[in-house]
């Protein structure tokens, strides 16, 4: 039997074609096999003889099977849906799909900052109402704007960021590695803190775990400026809801900008809908017409570099024995 190169598992993500998926790996890799399993046979039948599966998740009934299999190579930035002992007990490497959303979600936050900085919110209400009357604006050159997590998200913030004459400070794991804000800071709560009061617009970019979840609280809230804007694009958990809904109500904070919530999606009856402070996009930051193509360039890479023995891009699980 022909050895298989790369697999490609029938289970959509986000809505969008694996069909077009494998078409694009196989435009990359005229020279190789890509072969879509389209039916639950299929990924019975073709699993077994792959180097490279990629998809959503893999199944551990077919993963037992899969002798030759070297990489998972999921469709998600995140990996927690994943079986990640079982791939490690089998000496399979896992790669991730981090970094391909990043410029869309970027173009997403500063969108929203420019938003509430011009307050076009409000030029959209009066134009519904064909309510020709001038409203004030600010400018949102010499702000500071804090991003929390400097990962390929928030890299990409802060990259977009320059140019616009703002100040800006980063929050990550391990601060002494330094970034590419003005300033770096760590995720204590004295620095987290520090960071909030000082901050005309706070983003949120860092993974959601056990030191992030509520890490925007009600304290955390309370410490932010009564003209600060919350700019959410990581995931709802890390902001505590019912904190965020009573300092928009009471106007503690100036306004929101949320791509994702707690819970997701949002009931209609939920009141972060009929607050005028708060921008609401239901989880589309990362949506690109390019998802296929950056994800293809990935693993199109790393099958040559399955080849040659080196570091694999996006690695989440090291290459194990067979």
């Amino acid at each position: 039997m022909t050895e298989t190169d790369i697999v490609v598992l029938r289970e959509g993500t986000e809505g969008l074609s694996m069909e077009s998926y494998a078409e694009t790996l196989s435009d990359r890799l005229p020279d190789r096999t890509v072969t879509l399993a389209r039916t639950p046979k299929q990924e019975r039948e073709l699993v077994p003889d792959a180097r490279v599966v990629t998809g959503i998740t893999i199944e551990e009934d077919l993963l037992s099977r899969a002798e030759r299999l070297e990489l998972f190579a999921c469709t998600f930035a995140g990996t927690d849906h994943v079986p990640m002992d079982a791939l490690e007990e089998h000496g399979v490497a896992v790669t991730n799909a981090g970094g391909i959303h990043a410029p869309g979600i970027a173009e997403q936050a500063i969108g929203n900052m420019l938003v509430f900085a011009r307050r076009l919110h409000e030029g959209w209400r009066r134009k519904r109402r064909s309510e020709w009357r001038h409203f004030q604006s600010s400018e949102f050159t010499d702000s500071t704007v804090t991003v929390v997590g400097l990962g390929s998200i928030g890299q990409a913030v802060v990259q977009r960021l320059d140019g616009f004459e703002v100040d800006t400070i980063g929050i990550r794991y391990t601060p002494s590695k330094g970034g590419p804000t003005d300033e770096v800071l760590g995720f204590d709560d004295e620095d987290v803190h520090d960071a909030l009061a000082r901050s005309d617009y706070v983003v949120v970019a860092c993974p959601l775990n056990d030191l992030t979840r509520d890490l925007v609280d009600e304290d955390a809230l309370a410490t932010m400026r009564t003209d600060a804007v919350l700019v959410n694009t990581a995931r709802g958990g890390i902001v505590d809801t019912d904190a965020l809904v009573s300092a928009l109500q009471s106007n503690k904070i100036r306004g929101a900008a949320l791509d994702v919530t707690e819970p997701e999606p949002l009931p209609a009856e939920h009141p972060l809908w009929d607050l005028e402070n708060c921008l609401i996009t239901p989880h589309t930051g990362g949506h690109t017409p390019k998802h296929w193509d950056r994800l293809a360039d990935i693993v199109a890479e790393n099958l040559a570099r399955l080849d040659e023995g080196g570091q694999l891009q996006n690695q989440v699980l090291a290459p194990g024995q067979h």
